[in-house]
């Protein structure tokens, strides 16, 4: 482990290298992304990170199998492939680890977006996220911002145990610091998602595994790579002027029905 960790710092060492000239330099044009009318979340979470990618090279992947192996719930599906190795890092087990660097490299102006396979194991992280990640803009009186995405799947599921299981948005949403997001629909899930890559604070970016496979119809404005739903903003999912119900996440479709 300690040496695949060495080689993971070299490489992002090498990265850091020779993205910073890129990513200062004008970013390519960002294209629509030719996607059916109808999309699953996790059709939607992938073209987010896709498009993000592509647009801009300071943007990179890592953690446990999000590469050789797709993403344990292939939301980063071809990735490898595209953007090759040295932007799709795959990780040891050890989520203290590739957590502490992916924030070193995001005090160093990259924007990585870390994979949790569940964030349950973010807890093995939590001293990186909190005192690391979301403390450090204060704490530096407004110097130092840390350009990062916390993202995987969150709470409960289906036919995994207790460790799989607990929801981390109230945790995580009482930390100073942090930007926590819970996407419900496909349009919620690339717009917020896109939203939290181009956020300068560290984003704590919660998806539900229930919903990866669910389709939902988008709009025609939800496919251009440039749409994004601003974050802090809620979202009217059905006007009405007798009861008002909020949920988040999953929640959202038990609200509707």
């Amino acid at each position: 482990m300690l040496g695949a960790a060495r080689r993971s710092g070299c490489v992002l060492g090498q990265l850091m290298q020779t993205l910073r000239p890129a990513a200062s330099a004008a970013t390519a044009a960002r294209s629509y992304s030719a996607t059916p009318k109808e999309m699953t979340v996790r059709e939607a979470l992938n073209s987010a990170l896709d498009e993000e990618m592509s647009a801009d090279p300071s943007v990179f992947l890592m953690g446990e199998e999000v590469g050789e192996y797709q993403g344990a719930y292939k939301i980063t599906k071809g990735l490898l492939d595209k953007y090759g190795p040295d932007r799709v890092l795959d990780t040891p087990i050890t989520e203290a680890g590739f957590t502490g660097i992916g924030v070193g490299a995001a005090y160093q102006g990259l924007r990585p977006v870390v994979e949790f396979m569940t964030f349950n194991f973010s807890m093995q992280a939590i001293d990186h996220i909190i005192n690391s990640a979301a403390k450090s803009n204060y704490m530096s009186a407004g110097q130092i911002s840390v350009p990062i995405v916390f993202r995987g799947p969150n709470g409960a599921a289906a036919g995994v145990g207790a460790q799989h299981s607990q929801c981390y948005a109230a945790w995580y949403a009482h930390v100073p610091g942090l930007k926590v997001l819970t996407p419900y629909s496909a349009e919620d899930a690339r717009g917020l998602l896109k939203a939290a890559i181009r956020d300068p604070d560290p984003v704590v970016f919660l998806e539900n595994e229930l919903l990866y496979g669910e389709s939902f119809p988008i709009k025609a404005e939800v496919l251009d790579s440039s749409f994004s739903v601003p974050i802090g903003k809620a979202k009217i999912e059905r006007e009405g002027k007798d009861v008002t119900i909020t949920a988040f996440s999953k929640m959202v479709g038990y609200a509707l029905q």
